[in-house]
C-alpha cells in the first residue's frame, strides 16, 4: 500500500516564533488523528529548520527542507549542502518546485544533479514538476511532464525510487484563476504512473507516492484525494493556516 502524504510547503513565510507556534498548533490539532499509513510534513525556511525540528519532536510531524545544492561544499554563497541538512536531522528535501524553476532558473539537467546528491547522501526527495498554462492550452501537457521526468529522474536505477516522492504541480492552476478538476489530476497521475511502469516496472510505478500540488484546499481535498492515483498533496497557502491544513489532513 502506498503511503499517503500531506506536505505543507511554507515557502518564504513565518519567522522563528511563528514557525514554532504553527507546529505547536498543528501538533495539538492532529494529536487525536489516527493517521494510519499517512505522513504529515512541513517545510519551513532554512533558518527555522533546527527550531522547527525541536518543536516537532515527539509528534507525527516531519520537518523537511525546501531546497538543496548538489555540491558537497565549496564557493556557493547562500547555498546549503546535503551534509549540512543531515547534520541537523533533516531526511527529506523538496526539489524542483515550480517557483524554483521560474524564479531561479532551475532546469531538468540541474535538478538531475541534485537528485543524484539526494541518492548519494541517502536522503529522500519530494520532486516537483508540472506544465504551464500554455502547455495545457496547446495540449502539450503530457509531453512536457514526460520530458521533465525523463530528463531529471529516468537515469536512476530502479532501487533509487524508494527515495523518490513525486509532486505534480499544474502551474496553470496555481494563482491563475484557472481551476483543475479532480478528474484532470487523476488523468495526469495515471499517465505519470504509466510512463514509470514503461521505463522500469509495475512494482516501481505502483509503490511511488504521487502528490497533487494544484491549490488543494479543505473544500476540494476529499474529492481530489479520493482518486486512485492521487496519494496526497503538496500544499502551499493552506498549509500556513492550522485549521485549513488540518482539514486537508483529515480529508486524506
Amino acid at each position: 500500500m502506498r503511503t499517503k502524504i500531506v506536505a505543507g510547503n511554507w515557502k518564504m513565510n513565518n519567522n522563528k516564533k511563528e514557525s514554532k507556534q504553527l507546529i505547536k498548533d498543528l501538533k495539538k490539532s492532529i494529536k487525536k488523528e489516527k493517521l494510519e499509513n499517512t505522513r504529515v510534513i512541513v517545510a519551513p525556511t532554512f533558518v527555522n529548520l533546527s527550531s522547527s525540528l525541536k518543536a516537532a519532536k515527539y509528534s507525527k510531524i516531519e520537518v523537511v527542507a525546501q531546497n538543496m545544492h548538489q555540491a558537497k561544499n565549496g564557493a556557493y554563497t547562500g547555498e546549503i549542502s546535503a551534509d549540512m541538512l543531515k547534520a541537523i536531522g533533516i531526511k527529506t528535501v523538496i526539489l524542483g518546485h515550480s517557483e524554483r524553476r521560474t524564479y531561479f532558473n532551475e532546469t531538468d539537467e540541474s535538478l538531475a544533479k541534485k537528485v543524484d546528491a539526494i541518492i548519494e547522501n541517502e536522503l529522500e526527495t519530494i520532486f516537483c514538476f508540472g506544465e504551464l498554462l500554455e502547455d495545457r492550452k496547446s495540449e502539450n501537457h503530457f509531453a512536457v511532464v514526460e520530458s521533465q521526468l525523463k530528463n531529471a529522474l529516468f537515469h536512476l536505477e530502479a532501487g533509487a525510487w524508494k527515495s523518490i516522492i513525486l509532486a505534480y504541480e499544474p502551474v496553470w492552476a496555481i494563482g491563475t484563476g484557472e481551476t483543475a478538476s479532480a478528474e484532470q489530476a487523476q488523468e495526469m497521475h495515471a499517465f505519470i504512473r504509466s510512463i514509470i511502469e514503461k521505463k522500469y516496472n509495475k512494482e516501481v510505478a505502483d509503490e511511488v507516492s504521487i502528490l497533487y500540488g494544484g491549490s488543494v484546499k479543505p473544500a476540494n481535498a476529499e474529492e481530489i484525494f479520493s482518486k486512485p492515483d492521487v496519494d496526497g498533496g503538496l500544499i502551499g497557502g493552506a498549509a500556513l493556516n492550522v485549521d485549513d491544513f488540518t482539514g486537508i489532513i483529515k480529508a486524506i
